[in-house]
């Protein structure tokens, strides 16, 4: 089954313009659930708004600075040595397509993904569930590190993210 990922994860690098060389074993420490379609099975999704205590001081904006999406194409947030920034994937049973563009403290050491809702009515409406992804493009680790870098002694959990993806090791939880 191992060996079945490898060769999956690989085939989905090999297609990737920002793929490093270590993103194939990263991910296949990171994420132990991904079947041979490309679905990774049961990942926990919880939801949150710009209006949340935790959100105010950034408003509508993602951590690459974009404007918040919820449409066709949704943003996402979640721990970039996860998930990198980029990663775009649908939700088993949605049409939507989710983008991740965003982080958040809580989400630095789990494999949880943190999906943006324009309200707080359509945030706990959604609440946490667990839920099947099929990963359509994998993010790049490198523009990650790229964002990330300049803020890394701002909040420590970003420091925590840099260090994960610069060491290749899966975060403690």
């Amino acid at each position: 089954m191992t060996k079945l990922r490898l060769i999956l994860l690989a085939a989905l690098c090999a297609g990737s313009v920002a793929c490093e060389s270590s993103s194939t074993s990263q991910r296949t420490r990171k994420i132990s659930s991904i079947d041979a379609s490309g679905v990774i099975h049961d990942v926990k999704t919880t939801a949150y708004t710009h209006t949340e205590s935790d959100h105010i001081a950034y408003g509508a904006k993602s951590a690459v600075g974009n404007t918040l999406k919820y449409g066709n194409v949704r943003s996402a947030a979640a721990d970039w040595s996860v998930y990198p920034v980029g990663t775009s994937f649908k939700i088993e049973g949605e049409p939507y397509v989710y983008e991740v563009d965003d982080y958040g403290s809580a989400l630095v050491g789990t494999k949880t993904i943190d999906l943006y809702r324009p309200s707080k009515a359509s945030m706990n409406s959604w609440g946490a569930r667990h839920v099947n992804i099929h990963v359509l493009k994998w993010g790049s680790f490198a523009e990650s590190l790229a964002i990330m870098k300049p803020r890394e002694n701002k909040k420590p959990h970003i420091h925590v993210m840099i260090s994960e993806i610069e060491q290749g090791a899966s975060p403690s939880s």
